[in-house]
């Protein structure tokens, strides 16, 4: 017999622990706060610990900073092991090298997927397997509307991204009997550091912001809600999804506004 959700409270995570890798700086430290600010325990993990203890200040007393490589498997399964039960897990951790095919390093491709694609397996596996164990669980990975549409110079990057995608929804159809769901959010053009070169350029900039059909970027802020979303009860029968925050972006066609008649 189900119980009737409260819709009162059915965005409130009190009583649950979060960890959120990548939380030292945009969207990671956004959805820290979100996350706090709806009750959860928080636990800031980043590779930079200075930057998690700074977001695990703005987020609350209960809050603290771990620092922790995505990148290095036996840290995520000790880090896994002494949290023990963690409720929600959050990965924004990313990297991008902007350039076209012919011009790629074998280096700078090990590093584009090994973080995106790689860290986001080990993750799902270090933290994946004791939801299931415990029955219940939230896991939350961030794709990109780039594993849809790309543009040149971008290929590596969609490439991971695509792949971010699948294994989330893998976890999804594998984790889900038992009672942990996993999603996806696709953000569209957001203001972060993983966005500076592009913002530094005026053209470019502001080529980006008429793509969207919301005429702007994203701040990383407008991602929180989403995360909160997925984390709490209000999702309580969504698993498997690709949830895009994107402005409209991969809605639009182009670029060219036809007459209306």
């Amino acid at each position: 017999m189900t119980t009737a959700l409260d819709y009162t409270s059915m965005f409130r995570l009190d009583g649950r622990r979060a960890v959120v890798l990548g939380a030292g700086s945009g969207i990671g430290r956004e959805a820290a706060q979100a996350l706090a600010a709806q009750g959860a325990e928080v636990i800031c993990a980043d590779l930079d610990l200075t930057s998690a203890a700074r977001t695990a200040e703005k987020c609350d007393p209960a809050a603290t900073a771990l620092e922790l490589d995505v990148l290095d498997r036996r840290a995520l399964a000790e880090a896994a092991e002494q949290l023990g039960a963690v409720d929600v897990l959050v990965l924004t951790a990313g990297t991008h090298v902007r350039k076209r095919l012919l011009d790629y390093s074998g280096e700078e491709f090990d590093r584009v997927v090994g973080l995106n694609l790689r860290g986001a397996f080990d993750v799902i596996r270090a933290f994946g397997g004791p939801m299931a164990a415990r029955g219940r669980g939230s896991i939350i990975g961030f794709s990109s509307m780039r594993a849809v549409t790309l543009e040149p110079g971008q290929g590596v990057y969609s490439a991971s991204k695509a792949g971010v995608t699948q294994l989330l929804r893998a976890a999804a159809t594998e984790f889900g009997p038992s009672g942990v769901r996993v999603n996806a959010i696709a953000p569209g053009i957001v203001e972060t550091p993983l966005t500076a070169q592009i913002m530094a350029e005026p053209d470019w900039y502001r080529a980006y912001a008429e793509k969207s059909v919301l005429n702007r970027w994203a701040r990383p802020e407008e991602l929180a809600g989403a995360v909160v979303y997925l984390a709490s009860d209000a999702a309580s029968f969504v698993t498997g999804a690709v949830l895009a925050v994107d402005g409209g972006w991969t809605v639009a066609d182009g670029r060219f506004e036809p007459p209306a008649t």
